[in-house]
């Protein structure tokens, strides 16, 4: 089977996800200004989670490209993928109505954390499919920011329990780690079009 179903369906449940979240903006009753400030809490979590969620989207259609054929492995790991990603919205306003509550704020990093050990799973799939000699193998590497990032989203969860803030600020450092797309793909797939055939 060819991965163009496969993105397109993951293209369309990553943008509801996001409409989804943003319909869980709801405006403020009053027309002054300062009604913004109590919303503020909600407007960031909105933030990074968007964040999230175009760092999925980015790094996934990345990985996507060294795909040249999807087994039902590859179909289930994405679907896995997609449920974590399908939760964002309802921690990210629970969390941010919350004003960072610790247990909001936990939440939203396990589901964060259960979602890159599913990229990991799917990453893993492709690899089975393709061979440990494919283009994902080669870039991917012992993929240091995948493991750095699953650690550091564990110390913020067990770190709200002292301060969710810190918490917060753990998964903004995440994000900004990844905010630049993953060019190690790119990179791979660069020379093997310049080595001569």
């Amino acid at each position: 089977m060819g991965k163009g179903r496969l993105e397109a369906f993951s293209d369309g449940v990553i943008a509801i996800i996001i409409t989804i979240m943003v319909l869980e903006m709801k405006p403020p009753h009053s027309g002054d200004l300062k009604a913004l400030r109590e919303l503020l809490p909600v407007f960031l979590s909105y933030i990074l989670s968007f964040v999230y969620l175009g760092i999925y989207w980015n790094n996934h259609h990345h990985m996507l490209q060294s795909v040249k054929q999807v087994s039902g492995g590859i179909l289930w790991a994405n679907l896995h993928l997609l449920f974590w990603l399908s939760l964002v919205p309802f921690v990210t306003a629970w969390m941010g109505e919350n004003h960072f509550a610790a247990a909001p704020t936990a939440i939203y990093g396990l589901v964060m954390l259960l979602a890159a050990v599913a990229y990991t799973i799917l990453q893993r799939a492709i690899i089975a499919r393709h061979g440990r000699d494919s283009v994902l193998a080669a870039a991917v590497g012992r993929d240091f920011k995948g493991k750095m990032s699953m650690s550091l989203y564990l110390i913020a969860i067990f770190t709200t329990t002292i301060t969710p803030r810190v918490a917060w600020a753990i998964y903004v450092a995440v994000a900004l780690i990844w905010f630049i797309p993953d060019r190690r793909i790119e990179r791979v797939l660069a020379e093997q079009d310049k080595q001569p055939e």
